[in-house]
């Protein structure tokens, strides 16, 4: 396993790096075999520390895109740094709080992994046994394991694409909607698969309403008890909660908010749903510390031994590029400076989330917007990774810091309405 970043510059303090070049803005790095050539500025631990003026301007660029707020929340040796822009509640002006609550999309796969990673500890599943053998009949493929679920490599095609052709009405259509775990699945095998199982990474939302369904049989209970179990009260997560099928955000919420098909439409406040549509894929609710503190604990080794951890962090590249990778119901993005984050992405209708740490845990961030069909403004978003964990480079270069942008990440949903 590589050294992560911070270990290196702990090992070698007294290393000043020369300037590096600005990276592309629209793409995602390979981490160097070596320390990056890039001065750095270091907390109480040699740990990089934040670039708070580039991780506002990453905010600032999400909003011009069209959110109507965004937020960022960063953890490390210097504290908490919390910076937002915008607005959670265009009604009211309320404006964007750190605090508060709203929905994270995919990022709820990553807990409904750790639930069945922990079930693989326990000796309940294996990850490499046909999900047939646990749900029998349920997939036409009796090759398709554990693993291809988690790993996004089971060639289920994802049901959503075709449930959200149009933004507005498909959304509307499923807004006060209750599925149950089989129609979903169903819904999807009337799709043609997208690859042979194993073969290649395809994303779909199908293969974590599977594991859904894998965790109650292996369990004889709801999702919401096993999140709330193994992961929610151990790690005192106050505002984190699935409410499926409720539709509120109790608390202190962001409101979030589409933009419909239809050029000069009106912002369509897409708060209140079920979001049923998803459920064990995408359909949990948080707030920015409780993500930074389960993205920690996760990778710090508290919620799994370490040979199921070693299994979730092993990742594969997802496209040609090697920009991107996926491991267990994880990503893992390698930015500029040669520091490796983990954790996932997360879109919901009126929500976009990037919750990631470092390999060790120490260093967290976690970024929102409250707007879902603008890739421009993901994008953007994408951008305070680079800021929160790469630093600043020094003022004497006499040029003015550019942002490396990462290139969004797989949506949970289509981009379709999009401009």
């Amino acid at each position: 396993m590589r050294l992560s970043l911070e270990r290196r510059l702990t090992l070698t303090a007294a290393l000043v790096a020369v300037v590096a070049g600005v990276a592309p803005a629209t793409a995602a790095h390979a981490a160097p075999a070596s320390v990056p050539s890039q001065a750095v500025l270091t907390g109480p631990t040699g740990a990089v520390a934040p670039d708070l003026e580039a991780l506002t301007q990453a905010l600032r660029n999400t909003t011009a895109a069209g959110a109507p707020g965004a937020m960022a929340r960063f953890t490390g040796p210097g504290g908490v740094k919390s910076r937002t822009v915008g607005v959670r509640d265009q009604a009211t002006g309320a404006a964007m709080d750190p605090k508060a609550r709203f929905r994270i999309g995919s990022v709820t796969k990553t807990f409904s992994t750790v639930v069945l990673l922990q079930l693989v500890d326990e000796g309940k599943v294996n990850l490499d046994t046909s999900v047939n053998h646990y749900l029998p009949g349920l997939l036409p493929d009796n090759r398709i394991t554990v693993r291809h679920l988690l790993n996004h490599r089971s060639g289920l095609a994802d049901y959503t694409n075709a449930m959200f052709a149009k933004t507005v009405p498909g959304f509307e259509a499923v807004r006060n909607k209750v599925f149950t775990y089989k129609q979903l699945v169903d819904l999807s095998l009337k799709e043609p698969r997208t690859t042979q199982p194993g073969v290649a990474y395809k994303y779909s939302n199908t293969n974590f309403v599977v594991v859904g369904m894998l965790i109650e049989k292996a369990t004889g209970n709801k999702v919401a008890k096993e999140y709330d179990s193994r992961i929610i009260k151990k790690l005192g997560l106050r505002n984190t909660s699935y409410v499926h099928p409720g539709t509120t955000i109790k608390g202190l919420h962001i409101n979030g908010y589409l933009r419909p098909d239809e050029a000069g439409a009106p912002l369509v406040d897409s708060t209140e749903q079920t979001v049923s549509w998803a459920q064990s894929a995408g359909a949990m609710i948080s707030n920015s510390a409780d993500l930074s503190t389960f993205m920690s604990a996760l990778l710090s080794g508290k919620l799994l031994s370490p040979r199921v951890l070693d299994a979730m962090i092993t990742t594969t590249p997802t496209d040609t590029t090697n920009t991107r990778f996926y491991g267990l119901g994880l990503r893992r993005y390698d930015l500029s400076c040669g520091t490796s984050v983990y954790g996932h992405t997360g879109t919901v209708q009126g929500f976009y989330t990037y919750a990631f740490t470092t390999r060790d845990g120490v260093r967290s961030l976690t970024a929102m917007a409250n707007t879902s069909n603008r890739g421009e403004a993901n994008t953007a978003l994408g951008g305070t990774l680079e800021a929160a964990f790469c630093g600043k480079k020094p003022a004497a270069t006499g040029t003015k810091r550019g942002l490396a942008v990462l290139a969004p990440a797989e949506m949970d949903l289509p981009e379709q309405g999009s401009r």
